[in-house]
């Protein structure tokens, strides 16, 4: 395995001749501290950008805050965001999602294995293994394809039973809930007042955005 070299805002990544190793090196104290990195079918793609605070991260804090208040409540299982590994070896697929929810029932039943660090401590893991139950991706300028295309059918494959899509970019407020369908993830409907039902949480769902008094940009995800 080459070495890694990182040149300020460029990133040179070793050859792998399989995602077994893309793993081992995601792993490693070599893998870069910055950037997002995945694993999709064989295609190794870096995105360097950096994240939009609001347009990116304050939407995606608002994801986390509201199924975080909705766990703490129910205790059915945990949320994981940004740095969070999922690796589905069936699917030669290995991602870091903006959003994972893991139920209880996928850990007990042997569904998605938490993988342990290499130091072996208790309580010290590094990566998911498996299907988790929900992943969402907030889309920015540089990932459109990858969070339209490629990464829905890989999280379709793997098994993932539901995926968000969200979209505040500019004028765009698109909040998008898919279940599985037969060979792909299929939209759900919103009702007459914009909420959609997620069967994972058992939950609808609806994303609206407003301006504060200072006129800046906050979101509210909506749950009933």
């Amino acid at each position: 395995m080459a070495s890694l070299v990182v040149f300020e805002d460029r990133i040179e990544i070793p050859y792998f001749k399989s995602l077994a190793e893309f793993r081992e090196w995601a792993s490693s104290d070599d893998f870069p501290e910055q950037g997002r990195i995945d694993y999709i079918r064989g295609r190794i793609e870096v995105d360097m950008s950096p994240e939009n605070v609001f347009f990116h991260g304050s939407v995606k804090t608002e994801v986390v805050v509201e199924l975080g208040s909705i766990l703490k409540s129910t205790g059915a299982g945990h949320l994981f965001s940004d740095r969070t590994r999922v690796s589905c070896p069936d699917t030669d697929l290995s991602a870091e999602p903006d959003v994972v929810y893991v139920s209880d029932d996928a850990l007990d039943s042997g569904r998605v294995r938490l993988v342990q660090s290499a130091t072996g401590e208790p309580d010290s893991y590094v990566e998911l293994e498996g299907a988790p139950d929900l992943v969402a991706e907030i889309v920015s300028d540089s990932s459109v394809a990858k969070d339209t295309q490629r990464l829905p059918l890989s999280y379709w494959q793997a098994g993932i039973t539901e995926y968000w899509l969200v979209d505040v970019r500019g004028e765009r407020l698109s909040f998008q809930i898919y279940s599985r369908g037969a060979s792909g993830y299929e939209p759900l409907a919103a009702d007459h007042e914009g909420f959609q039902r997620s069967a994972v949480f058992d939950r609808q769902f609806r994303l609206d955005r407003r301006r504060n008094t200072r006129g800046r940009l906050v979101f509210d995800l909506q749950s009933r």
